[in-house]
């Protein structure tokens, strides 16, 4: 079975995974949820990818698998340690040599969160509750309100030290609905950067939160080479 190597999105709390982790593990594989203290000021992409590759340690048939801000990590990572797969979870696919701070206007973000909002009928500027929380059980939600740590500004003006992606097999799941990575967006990011079709399944921008099992599911499928 592979061992799931889970990379976490801004913030960098592993607790993100607790849920997929036990789905996981009921399918026969190794989980190893990271934790980033992308809090601090003093690390940035390199030390997140740093921590990466210690998790991974001497562990074999890794697959990494990168939500959101994870993007800028996992290909590093894969240039430095063998993965068998590298799976982008609703990714921030970055270019090389890409901050994160630049990606928002060169992916045109802002402008299809708003238009998917207005053709939607939300208004407003971004809500945590509306655009993150709004398919992830309100207990969990609950459970998770302390685990939550503000990203440092540091890695979002650092480069993604990668000369091209890595020479890995790469698949993007998304999750159909996201209301802050909209479905057509990640569609075009991903066609546009890796010229890779996504993947989609049910869930929002959380969707380890929102849908562990179908996730789990998914994950395993790409393992064993079904999906």
């Amino acid at each position: 079975m592979s061992t799931f190597v889970l990379v976490p999105g801004a913030g960098g709390a592993g607790w993100y995974w607790h849920r997929l982790v036990p789905e996981l593990e009921r399918l026969g594989h190794q989980a190893l949820p990271v934790d980033i203290r992308e809090d601090d000021p003093r690390l940035g992409l390199p030390d997140y990818a740093d921590a990466v590759v210690a998790a991974i340690g001497a562990h074999r048939d890794v697959i990494l698998v990168g939500q959101s801000l994870g993007a800028f990590t996992v290909p590093v990572v894969a240039g430095r340690v063998p993965v068998e797969l590298i799976v982008l979870l609703n990714p921030m696919i970055p270019l090389p040599g890409e901050t994160p701070g630049q990606w928002w206007e060169a992916t045109g973000q802002p402008e299809a969160r708003e238009l998917n909002d207005r053709l939607n009928g939300r208004t407003g500027e971004f809500d945590e509750q509306v655009h993150f929380l709004h398919d992830v059980p309100p207990e969990v939600a609950a459970a998770g309100a302390s685990e939550q740590r503000a990203p440092s500004d540091t890695p979002f003006g650092q480069p993604c030290e990668i000369g091209r992606w890595p020479d890995v097999p790469t698949k993007v799941l998304i999750g159909r609905d996201d209301r802050f990575f909209p479905v057509d967006f990640q569609r075009r990011v991903a066609q546009v950067r890796l010229g890779l079709t996504i993947d989609e399944m049910p869930g929002g921008h959380l969707v380890a939160l929102s849908n562990p099992v179908e996730l789990a599911l998914r994950l395993d499928g790409f393992a064993r080479g079904r999906l």
